[in-house]
């Protein structure tokens, strides 16, 4: 019996598979790079994925945006807008998303557009909670205010993520 392949795929495949393949997790299947945030006001970083590995440094924010690299186990190895790394338990992460504003005096917008007024003004480093994102902007949580961002002035979002 033969099998027949739209060509479209057939073509898709052949000749770019990395459009076809995202890496995955061994343990969880999600993607890898993806990020997260720190889900307690504490998080041991260790050098390998166990207890008896060496604390290379503590995480001491909450909500902090990191990305994940590797799993292994119970372990996620993680990396933060340093590039610094190391391995957390996996219960000390979380799904919900946040990014880190990396333009000092970001313009929070009422819509996604360099016209729309201003709802508020974010220092360099505050974490935000993200929510949705178009191609450019992703809407922000921030201390109470609401507002949109240019994607490019956030750490903790890809460049083509879109989130609805």
């Amino acid at each position: 019996m033969t099998r027949l392949i739209p060509l479209a795929f057939a073509v898709l495949t052949a000749f770019a598979p990395s459009l076809c393949a995202q890496e995955r997790g061994r343990v969880t299947n999600l993607p890898i790079p993806r990020y997260v945030s720190i889900k307690s006001s504490e998080a041991n970083v260790r050098r390998g994925p166990s207890l008896t590995h060496r604390i290379d440094w503590v995480f001491k924010r909450k909500d902090l945006p990191v990305q994940i690299t590797a799993e292994h186990g119970h372990w996620r190895r993680i990396r933060d807008r340093d590039g610094q790394g190391g391995w957390v338990h996996y219960s000390l992460l979380s799904g919900v998303r946040s990014v880190i504003v990396e333009d000092d005096l970001l313009a929070l917008r009422a819509r996604p557009d360099d016209t729309a007024p201003e709802v508020a003004r974010l220092e360099m480093g505050v974490v935000a909670r993200l929510d949705d994102c178009t191609p450019d902007w992703c809407r922000l949580i921030a201390e109470g205010y609401k507002g949109w961002s240019p994607k490019s002035a956030l750490w903790g979002v890809d460049a083509d993520e879109i989130r609805d």
